[in-house]
């Protein structure tokens, strides 16, 4: 199951994807991307894809007060089997790959 965690996204931080990042739309508010994981650990939310070198921008954040941007190269991984769906996360993220099967959201 994803993790539940949402954060909104910073005025100051959201200037500087559109216009630092060339980010084509950025929401006011982002999910964390990874299974759900232990409290007080980092969270990470899709700002958008870069569109070059297999990169993306991600808020990532912990706690309250503890927010940035940062560019993370896509994870490589594939689903086993010729169609294998690729991972939608980032190289080194921790748990299971998005492709895995995990019981249905609430």
């Amino acid at each position: 199951m994803r993790c539940t965690h949402w954060r909104s996204v910073p005025s100051h931080l959201a200037w500087e994807a559109r216009e630092g990042w060339a980010a084509e739309c950025v929401d006011t508010a982002v999910r964390c991307q990874l299974p759900t994981h232990g409290e007080g650990t980092e969270h990470f939310g899709l700002l958008g894809d870069l569109g070059e070198y297999g990169t993306a921008l991600w808020l990532r954040w912990r706690g309250k007060t503890e927010v940035d941007l940062a560019i993370l190269l896509d994870c490589p991984v594939s689903a086993p089997g010729p169609d294998g769906e690729g991972c939608c996360l980032f190289v080194g993220h921790t748990e299971q790959h998005t492709w895995v099967d995990t019981p249905e959201e609430g």
